[in-house]
């Protein structure tokens, strides 16, 4: 039988996750380091995970579908890792798909001396729940090495000594003018977005950035947003455009971490500048984990 699936382009995923919320069967989940479609047999192919992939590398394909075999599907799935074949045992149990669940195992068991991982391991993994990167998380100091998919959600411990001298204990007063702040809340025809400055920021930007609010928030107004774990995001780009045309902004100033899901935030307000009526600058600046300047342009 023909039917439409979701296809992954490996050299254009980068693993961002981005797709990963809008699979509402979880059939898509980030192994190391891509994006997998981890079972074709929760795939409907309604391809909702295409348009949160800034990188363009999902795309729906027909073709023909035999009807669906559990041992040619981990066939397929051993040379790509036992990751995979973790998360794809995991996902039929958590599915209640038992019989596809003893297929797989046997098949394994029976092959085990052919693998190039540990059979037993596996089997403890799905047995107990084991998520893939669990192990890595025992040893946070060894990041670089860490098999999470998006660089994002890597453990990273910074152990730099606290400054013990000169410390100025006065407090440091906020630039915040506004509130809400989160894209989902704001009105974009608010009157402090009204022929304003408006800085378009990561969630984590200011986290980051230890004189965000003296150096870039003060004068202007401000939203935020998380490209990877907000939803429905398609009403953001609606009312950027809303703030351009009809709040008449000066400039958008738009400040983004250097981890991949953080393109989607470019993405979304390139977008915006495309549809909107009126021309505005916008300057893009990458901010590094450190809180670093890593790049900053009008664009």
């Amino acid at each position: 039988m023909k039917r439409e699936i979701v296809k992954i382009d490996d050299e254009l995923c980068n693993g961002c996750g981005l797709c990963i919320p809008n699979c509402h069967e979880g059939a898509l989940q980030v192994i190391d380091g891509k994006v997998r479609l981890i079972n074709d047999l929760m795939c409907d192919g309604l391809g909702a995970c295409l348009g949160h992939c800034p990188e363009g590398a999902i795309s729906i394909e027909e073709r023909e579908a035999l009807p669906y075999d559990e041992v040619e599907v981990i066939k397929d799935m051993i040379p790509k890792g036992k990751n995979l074949i973790i998360a794809h045992l995991q996902h039929l149990k958590e599915h209640g798909e038992f019989e596809f669940l003893k297929q797989g195992v046997s098949y394994l068991e029976q092959h085990q001396n052919e693998l190039n991982f540990d059979f037993n391991e596996v089997k403890y993994n799905v047995h107990n729940n084991i998520k893939n990167d669990m192990n890595d998380l025992n040893n946070p100091h060894e990041h670089g090495n860490s098999k999470c998919g998006c660089p994002g959600s890597k453990m990273i411990v910074y152990n730099d000594e606290p400054e013990s001298e000169n410390v100025n204990t006065t407090p440091i007063k906020s630039e915040l003018r506004q509130w809400p702040v989160q894209m989902h809340l704001v009105n974009p025809m608010a009157p402090y977005f009204r022929e304003a400055d408006v800085v378009f920021a990561a969630d984590c930007v200011a986290f980051s950035i230890g004189d965000f609010h003296q150096k870039y928030l003060k004068g202007k107004a401000l939203a935020i947003a998380c490209p990877k774990l907000d939803s429905d995001m398609e009403i953001y780009i609606d009312k950027l455009v809303s703030m351009i045309d009809d709040a008449k902004i000066n400039t958008l100033t738009l400040m983004i971490m250097e981890v991949p899901c953080c393109g989607g935030l470019v993405q979304m307000a390139q977008t915006a500048l495309s549809k909107a009526s009126r021309k505005i600058p916008m300057k893009a600046i990458k901010v590094g984990l450190r809180g670093d300047i890593l790049s900053e342009e009008w664009v």
